[in-house]
């Protein structure tokens, strides 16, 4: 794979992202992500993680592609987009993000839709910045973050794209956990992995379903009309 690897110890699934540059989110990215997914499930994993050994987990979506798509592609690729990070919201499995690094935009999405978010301290940058971009955060990118972000924090976060260094958002209870500049961030992933094993199973599925289908089937319902509307604003009409 060429922006991703994948391996599984003691039924502990990790996706690595890992393209050499900046993780950014293009139609490769989202393809080799679902295949790893089918790959955690296939090979009945406990617990999947995902990480990065660049110092960005992800920048986001590739902002040189979006420009060069039409209507019709830039809706396939923004609905490919949230059907991949409702799957890791939805993920039957307990997810951990835990990462040292920027987390950007979808990198940001990617960490909320996780059951854990754990990050690193350091000089590293953590934002939602869709409307500062000139990009709309739409009601499915909202379902995901609001389930990660405390309600006190959802306009400073999505609206006023606030810059948080990965200390401050700890400090709003954006991520589960903040391991010390100088400590093991995927160790502690690995501690909290075979912790969550012990919850991981039937249960488990059915009661995330419980708590995030409904929410994810109405945003997917609404996509194409919200996502058209906003488009056409911004398209050149043809």
């Amino acid at each position: 794979m060429a922006k991703m690897q994948y391996a599984i110890e003691d039924q502990i699934a990790t996706i690595t992202l890992n393209d050499g540059k900046v993780n950014s989110m293009d139609w490769e990215f989202f393809k080799e992500l679902n295949e790893s997914l089918d790959r955690a499930l296939a090979d009945k994993a406990s617990v999947l993680m995902f990480t990065s050994t660049l110092g960005v987990f992800s920048a986001g979506l590739d902002l040189k592609l979006l420009p060069t798509l039409g209507m019709a592609k830039q809706l396939l690729f923004h609905k490919t987009f949230a059907t991949t990070m409702l799957r890791v919201l939805l993920f039957p499995i307990p997810t951990i993000a835990a990462f040292k690094g920027h987390a950007i935009a979808g990198g940001f999405i990617l960490s909320c839709a996780c059951d854990r978010f754990v990050v690193q301290d350091g000089p590293f940058r953590m934002q939602m910045n869709e409307v500062i971009n000139s990009m709309m955060v739409m009601s499915w990118i909202s379902l995901v973050c609001r389930s990660s972000i405390p309600s006190r924090w959802w306009r400073e976060v999505l609206l006023l794209a606030r810059p948080y260094t990965p200390r401050e958002a700890y400090e709003r209870g954006i991520p589960d956990t903040l391991i010390d500049a100088n400590g093991d961030v995927l160790g502690a992933a690995y501690e909290l992995a075979r912790e969550l094993k012990k919850v991981s199973g039937p249960g488990f599925a059915a009661t995330k379903e419980v708590l995030f289908k409904h929410e994810a089937d109405h945003v997917m319902e609404i996509f194409e009309k919200e996502l058209v509307n906003w488009l056409g604003k911004l398209l050149p009409s043809s």
